[in-house]
């Protein structure tokens, strides 16, 4: 079926009568950005996955060398120290007022603290690359947001505005601050949808200008290098008041109408979309009639893994990981990681811990010097949300040393390499890195605890080239197990899993990739004490 006729419906849902004409300014889009299908591999979904895929996440700025643009020197680093990693997911990396970047100013630039559109594209040279597409919210101070206050045609309806009086109670909220924030502008003030802060301005798709607008965008990342878009806070995308705007079908129309875009213009462009909710509504973006996205962030492995390690208790980890993978249509797969740019999510457990598992992992995460966020519940109240600190400082909780913490670090990892998926590790999960007091000290901000920079770049390469230090060895551990993973076709990722738990604390997945082909099994001890033939927080690989 033609891109055109798939989007039909779907537009018709966005734009009711307007559909037709927002139709053939999509085509007409897509016949002018259309490239050649060359060397794309013709697997279901248009998804081309490999056992090598392993993916670090970083900020653009994350290394720094003095004189040098940090995208080239992150380059650098990577082809000297990260040779198993196939592809690298740079944060936003354009022009940004807040949020470490995700209040973009400018999508269609790179910010020049960064470097430059040729440093983006020489690092995507040779690997995977994934670009974020923040598309939800877009920063008070970029100029799409000053022609808006201007009353500029089109920007007059880019963004998104409602009655200062209008009931917002229905609105499912990721945070505490008021939705609507008022704005001067030049027909008055306006009050503007801030879903996660006054200056992310929530951009509105209702407008089919807008629409288009960001469908030119995606084509314009694709163009210079990224082969995967990640869709930003993607379950916000579609307001409206009188409804929960969380997930709602226009939400799921609009991305599936960008899938159609991409397919038909950049045919193997991977779409993974970032929900950071509980499994069956994250899962929900895994529609294949018509296509949606082709990965989602596995969002409960890591609050139920630390869960596992700080309590010992693998039953409730062991359960749901081996209830998963019948979700997943050809050419889907699980983008999975333990730690992240955010923190750790505490709201995709819901349904699978009970109060009383989450109250472990907030009462580890303050015990490490970490910090829990919070957000608004119906009826009032709070609820823990995400749990700021890094990786390895919340695995330390109650380890007797730092050889303890190291070993609980590199056995959690094993969990999420074994798993069905994508494979991707954040730069500080990489090194053992531990909250960076001192940032949340001079920002405030509770996600500053795991968003340090390697400003001092030597330092960190002495660390590495000094076997003892905790860096080269968690670095060593991890590298040991990717080296594993990518041995075996048993771990494209997506092969089945079978989950089972042979001892109390212990998780055993075998991966079989076909039928009379020998199982890759992946034995790991997760407690204190010694289970199965394993020491504690010993791997077994066999």
């Amino acid at each position: 079926m033609a891109g055109s006729d798939v989007r039909g419906p779907l537009l018709a849902l966005l734009y009711g009568d307007d559909a037709p004409a927002v139709g053939a300014r999509i085509d007409h889009l897509v016949a002018r950005r259309r490239r050649p299908a060359e060397g794309v591999a013709p697997v279901p979904g248009g998804a081309v996955w490999s056992s090598d895929d392993v993916w670090l996440i970083t900020y653009a700025d994350q290394f720094q060398r003095p004189g040098e643009p940090p995208l080239r020197t992150l380059a650098d680093i990577v082809d000297r120290h990260l040779e198993w990693v196939n592809g690298v997911h740079v944060l936003p990396f354009y022009p940004w007022s807040s949020d470490d970047g995700f209040s973009v100013e400018d999508y269609r630039a790179v910010d020049a603290r960064y470097g430059t559109w040729d440093d983006v594209e020489a690092l995507a040279e040779g690997r995977r690359f994934m670009a974020d597409a923040v598309i939800n919210h877009m920063s008070a101070e970029g100029d799409w947001f000053a022609r808006f206050r201007a009353g500029e045609e089109p920007y007059r309806s880019y963004f998104r505005t409602e009655a200062a009086d209008t009931d917002t109670s229905l609105v499912v909220r990721p945070r505490t601050h008021p939705l609507l924030t008022p704005v001067e502008t030049a027909d008055g003030v306006r009050h503007v949808w801030t879903t996660f802060s006054a200056d992310q301005v929530d951009l509105d798709y209702a407008s089919p200008d807008l629409f288009l607008e960001i469908l030119d965008v995606l084509l314009d990342y694709v163009d210079r290098g990224a082969d995967v878009l990640r869709l930003d806070a993607i379950g916000f995308l579609w307001k409206d008041p009188t409804r929960t705007s969380i997930h709602l079908p226009e939400t799921h129309a609009a991305i599936q109408v960008m899938r159609s875009v991409l397919d038909e213009a950049t045919p193997g462009t991977l779409l993974i979309s970032e929900t950071n909710v509980p499994h069956v509504e994250n899962i929900s973006y895994l529609k294949d009639d018509p296509p949606e996205v082709h990965a989602v962030y596995q969002f409960p492995l890591a609050p139920l893994v630390a869960h596992a390690v700080l309590t010992g208790d693998v039953e409730t980890l062991v359960a749901w990981a081996d209830s998963i993978d019948d979700v997943l249509a050809p050419g889907q797969s699980f983008l999975n990681f333990l730690a992240c740019h955010d923190g750790i999510g505490v709201r995709p457990t819901e349904g699978i811990l009970d109060d009383a598992g989450r109250q472990v992992l907030v009462d580890a995460c303050e015990a490490a010097g970490g910090r829990v966020s919070y957000r608004s519940v119906a009826g009032g109240g709070q609820s823990p949300y995400e749990l700021n600190t890094t990786w390895f400082d919340l695995l330390s909780a109650g380890a007797a040393d730092d050889d303890e913490a190291i070993a609980r670090h590199v056995a959690s990892h094993a969990v999420m390499l074994a798993m069905p998926g994508v494979a991707a590790i954040y730069v500080h999960s990489l090194f053992g890195s531990s909250n960076d007091a001192a940032g949340f000290a001079r920002t405030g901000a509770n996600r500053q605890l795991n968003r340090e920079r390697f400003d001092d770049l030597a330092a960190l390469e002495g660390r590495l080239a000094d076997p003892t230090s905790r860096a080269a060895r968690v670095m060593a551990g991890v590298g040991e197990l990717v080296a594993a993973r990518r041995s075996s076709p048993a771990f494209h990722p997506i092969v089945p899993a079978e989950v089972t738990s042979p001892a109390p604390g212990v998780v055993r997945i075998t991966r079989r990739p076909t039928e009379g082909t020998p199982p890759a099994i992946w034995t790991i001890n997760l407690s204190s004490s010694a289970a199965a033939g394993l020491a504690p927080y010993e791997v077994a690989i066999s």
